[in-house]
C-alpha cells in the first residue's frame, strides 16, 4: 500500500476521476494527469463555491456552497442552470444535493429547492420537476443525499430538532407517481435507526445500505436501532439489519465511500472498513483530513476524496496537496 503526493497550487475543494485524470470542478476544471502535473483550469468561478458532486455517469456535475443556498449544474464545462435551496437555517447544515440516474436511465437532480423538508426530483437536462403536486412534509432537515446504483432508492442522512442525526430511505419509482411518499418515514423504519446518531451512509449495491452512527445516543431505553459507534448494513428488500458491528476508535465522520463490500470512512484520516464486522482493514493516519462529525452545527468542511471507479486508487485532498493511495 503506497501513498504518493501530487503537488497542487492550492488545495482542491472537489475531486472526481475522469479516466485516469483527477479533476476539480470547484476550481473551474483544474486537472492532474498521470504525470502529476497540474493543468490550468479553462475558466474561473466568480462566485465562492466550495464543494462539488458528480453523477455516476460523469455526464453531469455541480458546484455549490456547502453552507449556502447557491449552486450551478454543469454538463461538462457547459452551465445547464443555477440551483437554489431554501434559506432556512442554510448556514447550519450541509446542502442537500444528489445527481444520478433513475431506473429508466434518466439523469436527475435531487434537492430541496423550495423548502428545507421537501425533496424534489428534477430532470437534469430540462429542469422539469418530476415530483410536483401537494405535499405534507415532516419536520426533518434533509442533508446528505445519495441515489442507489440503480436509481431505485434515495438515501437522506439529515437531522431533526433535538438536534439529532437520522437517516431516511425513499422509493424513487413510487415518488414519481406519488410525490407525497417523499414526505413520510419511507422504507427505513425510524425504530431501526433511533439509537445511535446516524452521521453517514452509502450504498454498497442496489439493495444494501451502510449507515454509520457516531457517539451520541438517543435518550430512549426502548430504542433498539443502530447503537453508537457502530456500522450497520441494512437490506431494503428484506427490511432488516444484515449486520450491526462496533467500530473502534474515532467517530466515523460524515463521508462514506463504497468499495465493493468495504467502505472508506474519514474520521480525521482515511480508514478502510469491513462493514460486516466493523474491522479496520487498513488506515492511513499520515493523510490528514478535516474531522467532521455531523452534517449540521459548526461548519467543518467535508473531506474531499474520490475513489477511482476500478477501486484501486483513492485520491484525498490534504493541506499539502493530493494524497494518492493505492488500496489493498
Amino acid at each position: 500500500m503506497t501513498v504518493e503526493s501530487i503537488p497542487v497550487k492550492s488545495a482542491p475543494k472537489s475531486l472526481l476521476w475522469d479516466g485516469d485524470e483527477l479533476v476539480s470542478g470547484v476550481g473551474g476544471g483544474r486537472r492532474w494527469g498521470r504525470d502529476r502535473v497540474e493543468r490550468t483550469a479553462p475558466f474561473a468561478w466568480s462566485f465562492p463555491f466550495d464543494t462539488g458532486v458528480a453523477s455516476a455517469s460523469g455526464r453531469y456535475s455541480a458546484v455549490y456552497q456547502e453552507r449556502g443556498t447557491k449552486g450551478v449544474l454543469l454538463e461538462g464545462e457547459r452551465v445547464v442552470r443555477e440551483l437554489n435551496r431554501s434559506y432556512y437555517r442554510a448556514p447550519d447544515y450541509d446542502y442537500p444535493l444528489a445527481l444520478g440516474a433513475l431506473t429508466d436511465g434518466r439523469e436527475v437532480v435531487v434537492h430541496c429547492p423550495d423548502e428545507y423538508n421537501v425533496l424534489q426530483i428534477e430532470d437534469a437536462a430540462s429542469g422539469e420537476r418530476l415530483t410536483g403536486g401537494g405535499r405534507e412534509p415532516q419536520d426533518v432537515f434533509h442533508s446528505r443525499l445519495g441515489l442507489s446504483p440503480d436509481g431505485r432508492y434515495l438515501l437522506s442522512v439529515g437531522w431533526f430538532w433535538h438536534p439529532f442525526g437520522t437517516a431516511l430511505v425513499y422509493d424513487t419509482a413510487l415518488a414519481l407517481s406519488e410525490p407525497g411518499s417523499l414526505d413520510g418515514e419511507g422504507l427505513l423504519p425510524s425504530a431501526a435507526v433511533m439509537s445511535g446518531e446516524v452521521t453517514a451512509g452509502c450504498w454498497l449495491d442496489a439493495d444494501r445500505l451502510v449507515l454509520a452512527a457516531g457517539a451520541e445516543e438517543w435518550d430512549d431505553e426502548e430504542a433498539a436501532g443502530l447503537p453508537p459507534r457502530h456500522l450497520g448494513v441494512w437490506s431494503v428488500s428484506a427490511g432488516r439489519w444484515l449486520h450491526r458491528s462496533p467500530v473502534a476508535g474515532a467517530e466515523p465522520g460524515v463521508l462514506l465511500l463504497p468499495r465493493g463490500d468495504q467502505v472508506i470512512s474519514f474520521p480525521g484520516h482515511p480508514r478502510l472498513l469491513d462493514p460486516a464486522t466493523g474491522r479496520v482493514v487498513a488506515e492511513w493516519p499520515e493523510v490528514g483530513v478535516p474531522a467532521k462529525s455531523a452534517c449540521f452545527g459548526r461548519h467543518v468542511p467535508t473531506p474531499v476524496a474520490a475513489l477511482h471507479p476500478d477501486g484501486t486508487r483513492l485520491a484525498v485532498a490534504t493541506a499539502e496537496g493530493i494524497a494518492l493511495i493505492t488500496l489493498p
